[in-house]
């Protein structure tokens, strides 16, 4: 096992088109919030890196939703997150955002950098292109009915219902969020990612290198790469993200997937001047702290980046853990099925440690698990206020009784 000098933690970056809930929280964030503070403990060197992930197409949605322009929505809803983790006592070193100048400009380095080296592949396909519209469609602009389960209000990228990854030509009966349409195939020229040609290096790192990580995470990589690994486009016709740094991609922004990961590089930048010694060293550990939706970006895909631009670590562990729902229900953003932290807050004012001591003894390690207001109760009333009360009680009065109120020093 390599000794590392310090340890550059990351956690997830929420999406800024709503709050953080206790799925959320539960699943990357208080973890490694804890790991932070127990490597501070230790007096070992450390940086835990945030931001909001605030470009893609759910941002454009809420935007065309409420009538207002896509910046208004991330100003809004990263505001909003970044107080609440304030509150709630995460403790980032930074907690940035992917609209600030410094990262659109360390994303385009990065996607340049790899273009000159010749790392992408360029393709002309047929996308779906709203007439009405006047403009192409990406997968979150399109619906339809899942051709798995026949859910009828799939996505062009996954159906929410039975979870599977879809492609919007495979929906039964697409159409336009935009129009309502049935949307045209258009031939348009993207950039692509070819991770089948680092298959082979992908088996040997993480099959063979890293046999460590969670079953979850593991089994989940083995899954992919012994699937087939296929090229994934690195581009989109959009007007909100940051655009293609090259000439003949006029009207293109990279794709989400692509830029968001750089925003932990792109914090570190904005943290501090010395942000190489902990992306560019080799005895820096790099750990993420993600949920199982994001494996693949985390352990194929944005490994995958860094490999190809050569100057980069790569993850050390990626402990990604289950969902948790709520009451028996998965928690769901457009339902509006969650407990949300910044009313937490509100709520339950300075029970900020009662919430996290829940969240930690049921947290979803390798398992979907659920919250209850009876569980969330009985841990309070039984766990934190008669049993560690009681303990804490005991300790003072034996203390008080027989060492005249004064901790003893710990004898050898």
């Amino acid at each position: 096992m390599k000794n590392f000098k310090r340890t550059l933690i990351t956690s997830a970056l929420p999406y800024a088109n709503g709050p953080v809930h206790i799925g959320h929280l539960s699943g990357v964030y208080v973890p490694a919030d804890i790991y932070a503070r127990y490597l501070r403990l230790k007096g070992e060197e450390v940086a835990f890196i945030g931001g909001s992930d605030e470009h893609g197409v759910p941002i454009t949605l809420k935007a065309k939703k409420e009538g207002i322009t896509p910046q208004d929505v991330v100003d809004k809803y990263h505001c909003i997150i970044k107080d609440s983790f304030e509150k709630f006592g995460i403790s980032f070193d930074i907690y940035s955002r992917t609209s600030a100048k410094i990262h659109h400009d360390t994303a385009s380095e990065i996607f340049k950098t790899l273009y000159d080296k010749g790392a992408f592949i360029e393709q002309t396909s047929e996308q779906f292109y709203d007439e009405e519209a006047n403009q192409f469609l990406a997968d979150r602009y399109i619906t339809g009915t899942c051709p798995k389960c026949h859910y009828e209000k799939a996505y062009g990228d996954q159906c929410e219902s039975c979870g599977s990854t879809l492609n919007a030509t495979d929906l039964i009966d697409p159409k336009s969020v935009l129009s309502g349409n049935k949307p045209v195939m258009k031939a348009t020229k993207h950039w692509f990612l070819p991770l089948d040609q680092y298959e082979p290096w992908l088996r040997e790192w993480i099959l063979e290198g890293h046999k460590e990580w969670k079953p979850n995470v593991y089994g989940q990589c083995k899954s992919w790469i012994d699937g087939g690994l296929n090229p994934r486009a690195v581009t989109r016709d959009l007007d909100w993200g940051v655009p293609v740094p090259i000439e003949g991609a006029e009207g293109k922004v990279l794709y989400v997937w692509f830029d968001a990961p750089i925003g932990y590089i792109s914090a570190t930048k904005e943290w501090t001047p010395e942000w190489e010694k902990w992306w560019k060293d080799p005895e820096t550990k790099l750990i993420h702290f993600i949920g199982k939706d994001n494996i693949v970006f985390h352990c194929i895909i944005f490994p995958t980046i860094l490999k190809a631009e050569g100057s980069y670590i790569l993850p050390e562990n990626v402990p990604a853990n289950e969902f948790l729902n709520l009451e028996g229900d998965k928690i769901s953003t457009s339902r509006n099925w969650a407990v949300w932290l910044h009313e937490y807050l509100l709520e339950f004012p300075g029970r900020q440690d009662v919430l996290r001591y829940t969240l930690c003894s049921n947290a979803p390690e390798t398992k979907d698990n659920d919250f209850t207001w009876k569980d969330f109760q009985t841990r309070n009333n039984s766990e934190l206020v008669a049993i560690f009360g009681n303990f804490i009680n005991r300790t003072l009065v034996l203390t008080n009784n027989y060492f005249k109120g004064i901790v003893p020093e710990i004898k050898n």
